[in-house]
């Protein structure tokens, strides 16, 4: 089983339609594919047609170590794929969790408890911020997409995001490996391509070659509560995610691999504090 985070400080970058449309993708190739939202707005929960007002038990009980991830996960309507939903609880136990010894090791000890191999792959869709949340899923994950826009303040996002990652590996995860995804890619906009083109050159070994362009049919999918690959599997954004699906699976075995950023850069890590002082 392979963990990928999916995660930025910035929100509307499309995560919670990447995590979607990429496990639709995964699942369609036949890996048994295990959702879990991290976010307390539950936008991933509510997109596979789940009501978090409802809910009875949530990703929350696995992080206060009440329940396992297998134990409160969901079937979906698309086939393949389970749910582990989150709700506004979240927010409560963002803050709850700092307080506690080794909370960023919750994820990963219930994945490392999992006696049968239920899954091939795990996503994470991770709320736009560096608290506990995202710092749980980082620490359980082999591989972290990070989607962002060719627009200034998503590049600008862009090296805290990797300030993260040289955080997380010091301190919790030194395995963690990651890829920059672009989303909402609009060919026909000059900012976009010649940022595009800086990307490629300055991120070319950590870059997918696959962009997801702007597709109406895109951001239709989660009111039906089916990725884009059920949705509208003849769209093009359906046939960039199948793409997207077949580099994840060719990156997921170098993952482990990768002890330092992949664009071999060395960001400066400014985050120390998010970790308490009695973390394992």
């Amino acid at each position: 089983m392979k963990v990928i985070a999916i995660a930025s400080n910035k929100g509307g970058v499309a995560k919670t339609t990447t995590c979607l449309s990429l496990g639709g993708a995964l699942a369609e190739q036949g890996l048994t594919t295990l959702l879990v939202d991290l976010d307390p707005q539950a936008h991933l929960t509510m997109s596979l047609g789940a009501d978090p007002e409802t809910l009875r038990r949530t990703v929350a009980d696995v992080l206060l170590a009440q329940r396992s991830l297998v134990a409160v996960s969901v079937e979906t309507p698309v086939p393949g794929i389970d749910l582990a939903p989150a709700n506004r609880e979240l927010v409560l136990l963002d803050k709850l969790l700092y307080k506690r010894p080794g909370y960023e090791y919750r994820l990963k000890a219930d994945f490392e408890r999992m006696r049968y191999e239920l899954y091939d792959l795990v996503l994470i869709d991770c709320p736009p911020s560096f608290g506990t949340l995202t710092l749980n899923a980082l620490t359980a994950a082999d591989l972290l997409i990070i989607p962002l826009q060719c627009e200034y303040y998503s590049v600008r996002s862009l090296h805290e995001m990797l300030n993260m990652v040289t955080l997380v590996r010091r301190k919790s995860n030194p395995q963690l490996s990651y890829r920059l995804l672009v989303t909402m890619f609009d060919m026909r906009n000059k900012v976009h391509r010649l940022i595009l083109h800086y990307l490629r050159r300055r991120f070319y070994q950590a870059l997918f070659e696959t962009t997801i362009q702007i597709d109406t049919r895109l951001r239709e999918s989660p009111a039906f509560t089916l990725p884009i690959v059920q949705y509208a599997p003849q769209a093009r954004a359906a046939a960039q995610y199948r793409e997207l699906a077949r580099e994840v699976l060719a990156a997921l075995p170098l993952s482990l691999e990768l002890a330092t950023p992949v664009d071999g850069s060395s960001a400066t890590t400014t985050h120390g504090s998010l970790f308490s002082p009695t973390s394992p």
